[in-house]
Parts: C-alpha cells; sequence; structure tokens
C-alpha cells in the first residue's frame, strides 16, 4: 500500500514527470473589477476579502503588469479569443465587437479541439448578438450562459429577451448568476477530468447593474451602498472562483491546471470601483483602463512568484497552445497583412515564467477608433496616450499612476511613439462601422459646424450607453 502512495506524491511533486501529459487550461476573466478590488494588490482597502483569489496567486505568478487590449468589455474579449490585436479585423468599439467576431476567424477552442480537448464556454459571449454568433458554432461542446452585453440582471435567469442558453437552447434557470456559472464550470471539470479539457469562465460579474444577495451586501458597512453590493458580487464571484478550484483539486487534476485569471478592462469609477493606484479606469486608456489583476498557475510547471515585465492578454493564447503542445506561429510580422492575419500578435510566457528565457522589451498599443478618441502605445517604460486634443506621455517606470505629464518636455519622445502607433495602426484595418481609425486632430479643426454638431451627438449617446458594454 506504502508504493502507490510513494509513487503518487511523486507524479505530484516532479514536473518533469508532466512533460508529456497536456495539461487542462482553464481562463477565468472577471467583467470591471478593479484593478485595487483584490486582495493580493498590496494596495487594497481593507474591506476587500477574496480568499480564493489570494489562494490562487500564492500558488500561481503575480503579473503586476497585465493588459487588456481595450478599455471596454467585448474588445478584450475578442482578442483574447483571436490571439491577436481586434482591430486587425475593424473591431474598435464594443458595439463593433459586440456586433460579432467573423465566423471565419479562428478562435480559442478551435485551436484545441484538434489536440483532443474537451472544451466548455460558461457566463458572458459577448462576441454576437444571436444564435448565429453563439459560442456553440465556435468550437465549444458545452455552453452555459448569455449571448448579449454585460448588463444581465444577476436574478432574473428566465427573461425571454435576455435568456441562458444552454448549448443553443434557451433554459429556464433560479439562483444567482454567478453562483451557476461557477457550478457550472466545476460540473464540466468533474465530468471531464480524465483531460485534457479547456473551461472558459467569462463571468458578468462585477459589472452592473450591482446586484447580490441582501445577506451578502449586510456583511459590509462602507458608507457606499454601490460600493457595498459591488464588494458583495467580488465576494460571491471569488466563491465562485473557489468552487472551481476544489473541482480541479477534488479531480486531481489541479497540479496540471494551467490555469489564467484576468480582468475585461479596469474597473469603472463611477461605480465604486477601486484602481489604486492607477490613473483612470474603465472607458480610458490610461492604466487604470487597461492594466488588469492577472493571474498564471500551473502548480506542476510554475512556481509562485511576481512578474514585474508587462505581459498582455493576447499571451494567453500562445502560451495556452505551447503548454498543448500545439504548434502556431506566435509573432505578427510588420508591414505583411497576409501573414499578420495567420499569426498570433502574443507571445509564449512559458520561456519567460520558467527563467529559460530572458525578458525582452515590447511595443503595446490600444485604439478606440476616431468616435471615442482613445489611443495608446506603451514602448519600454514609455507610454503615450491620445484622447482626441490631448497627447499625455509618462514614464510608467516612475510614475505609474500617471502624474507627471512629460509630453511638453520631450517632444522627441512624443514623435517617436507616435511613430510607432501610426505604423503599427496602419496594419489595422478600417473600423467596421463607422469612423476612422484614429481621431485626427488637424481633420477636426477643419470641418464644417453641421459635421461636428452630428459628432458630438453620436460621442454622446455611446457615452450614455457604456455602462452597458
Amino acid at each position: 500500500m506504502k508504493l502507490p502512495i510513494l509513487l503518487f506524491t511523486l507524479f505530484a511533486l516532479c514536473p518533469q514527470l508532466f512533460a508529456d501529459t497536456k495539461p487542462n487550461i482553464v481562463v477565468i476573466v472577471a467583467d470591471d473589477l478593479g484593478y485595487a478590488d483584490v486582495s493580493f494588490n498590496p494596495q487594497h482597502p481593507k474591506e476587500i476579502v477574496t480568499p480564493n483569489l489570494d489562494s490562487l496567486a500564492k500558488a500561481g505568478v503575480i503579473c503586476r503588469q497585465g493588459y487588456v487590449t481595450g478599455h471596454v468589455c467585448s474588445p478584450t474579449r475578442a482578442g483574447l479569443m483571436l490571439g491577436r490585436y481586434q482591430q486587425r479585423l475593424g473591431l474598435y468599439t464594443g458595439g463593433e465587437a459586440g456586433s460579432g467576431v467573423p465566423m471565419s476567424e479562428k478562435l480559442f477552442p478551435q485551436y484545441l479541439k484538434p489536440a483532443g480537448y474537451a472544451t466548455g464556454q460558461f457566463g458572458k459571449w459577448h462576441l454576437g448578438p444571436d444564435l448565429a454568433w453563439s459560442p456553440a458554432l465556435r468550437g465549444f461542446d458545452e455552453v452555459f450562459g448569455f449571448l448579449g452585453r454585460g448588463a444581465h440582471d444577476y436574478f432574473k435567469l428566465d427573461d425571454p429577451n435576455d435568456p441562458i442558453y444552454r448549448g443553443t437552447e434557451v433554459v429556464k434557470e433560479t439562483g444567482y448568476l454567478t453562483d451557476r456559472l461557477g457550478e457550472e464550470t466545476a460540473a464540466f471539470i468533474t465530468k471531464h477530468k480524465a483531460g485534457p479539457f479547456f473551461a472558459y469562465l467569462a463571468f458578468n460579474a462585477v459589472h452592473a447593474p450591482l446586484q447580490a444577495p441582501e445577506d451578502e451586501i449586510a456583511k459590509f458597512n462602507t458608507g457606499n451602498k454601490d460600493r457595498d453590493a459591488r464588494l458583495a458580487m467580488g465576494k460571491r464571484m471569488d466563491d465562485a472562483i473557489g468552487k472551481v478550484m476544489t473541482a480541479l483539486k477534488d479531480g486531481s487534476v489541479w497540479e496540471n491546471t494551467l490555469l489564467f485569471f484576468i480582468s475585461d478592462n479596469g474597473g469603472p469609477l463611477a461605480q465604486s470601483a477601486d484602481n489604486t493606484p492607477l490613473r483612470g479606469g474603465k472607458h480610458t486608456d490610461y492604466e487604470g483602463g487597461i492594466r488588469v489583476p492577472f493571474l498564471i498557475c500551473w502548480p506542476a510547471q510554475l512556481k509562485p512568484g511576481e512578474w514585474q515585465s508587462p505581459v498582455s492578454a493576447l499571451d494567453i493564447l500562445p502560451t495556452a497552445l505551447a503548454a498543448a503542445g500545439v504548434k502556431v506561429a506566435a509573432t505578427s510580422v510588420a508591414g505583411d497583412s497576409a501573414k499578420a492575419e495567420a499569426t498570433l500578435d502574443g507571445i509564449n510566457l512559458l520561456p519567460l515564467l520558467k527563467g529559460e528565457t530572458k525578458p525582452q522589451s515590447r511595443d503595446f498599443f490600444w485604439c478606440s477608433g476616431s468616435d471615442e478618441g482613445w489611443w495608446a502605445v506603451r514602448s519600454g517604460d514609455w507610454k503615450l496616450v491620445g484622447e482626441k486634443g490631448t497627447i499625455s506621455l509618462f514614464d510608467l517606470s516612475n510614475d505609474v499612476s500617471e502624474a507627471n505629464d512629460l509630453a511638453k518636455q520631450m517632444p522627441e519622445k512624443v514623435a517617436e511613439l507616435t511613430k510607432l502607433h501610426d505604423a503599427w495602426l496602419a496594419e489595422m484595418a478600417k473600423p467596421v462601422k463607422a469612423g476612422e481609425k484614429r481621431y485626427d486632430m488637424a481633420a477636426k479643426t477643419d470641418e464644417k459646424p453641421k459635421k461636428k454638431k452630428k459628432n458630438k451627438k453620436e460621442s454622446i449617446v455611446r457615452h450614455s450607453a457604456a455602462g452597458t458594454t
């Protein structure tokens, strides 16, 4: 009896024994989660309670400079599923990405299914408004969730206007939506524990409407009702993540599961999110809108710790594919649009996280089109941020809060980073709906008054609807 126990122990403790075993892959995405609304951020407020995320952070790698590719929900989710900048397809805004990623595009699960993975999607899709765009038609074997925008009611799970689907069939559900997503994901893991499996758990928590069970809200007393509800929603999401972790451990697959956790964008300040120490929040390209809580955990292969170099949500797909032994090009080639369409924009992070290679300087890009007017580029520690008529330059190595604008002092650096962004933007497609790739300050000054009025009205409409993205 002792020999099997000894062998099991050696198997669990020796990563090399997993070298020829395909890992299970779990990707968890929170919605609108504040950078400081997790307790593995050392600057979190005292009221934050996320014990399961803390446990995950202690077992994995905390990426302190983790970025997403958009400052609202669906563009980031498109980039994550594609492994490519969503702007390559002309998807700049929440409305564009939420209206549907072309069915001809290859998404995350479609890389893994041919490699023998069972695939499941749970929660918010937001990459197409109706069944024609269903994740059940995009490579997922099992689906439980909703198709539309983030503002799904957490208690009304039988609304015919915003239904919950199992596969492509509408189902009538009861309970609290965050709980149900955690339960369904845990059940999928248990069902497929023989592996390998890919589970994509896409919460709509903690996106508005700010709803949680009253007894959960009562546990918080910050003096701000919205804040109390948001904290309760975060606590319930943490509980759901705990169910997923328990299923992995009970199924004896925890050690050989590669798990990622991110938020889809920064927390919205208007809804009492906390992005300390970052500037801004959702709907901006300041750090508070695009730098997010970011964890990577693979107990059999990665040592726990912190990673200080910048990483992107675009890196999740190539990292997962490398772990699964799926061969695919990992970097797009500047100036070669044909080849860029066949490759990924992210990189495989495993050699870096294992200490096999040293980090190199990387460039990161953001753009939300001419109507919204936001764009940014980070190269090394330098970051340039554009918002319509304003351009700001920051040295993130000394100013993570983006408090000291150096644009007037360093016009050469502004010109250098603008040129870098221009070159990237030239590779991207035109917006699929309307407008130009980037706000053109010179052109706007020459517009006729009537056209200016129209653009202003469109901008107001977009921002008034922003809470539903």
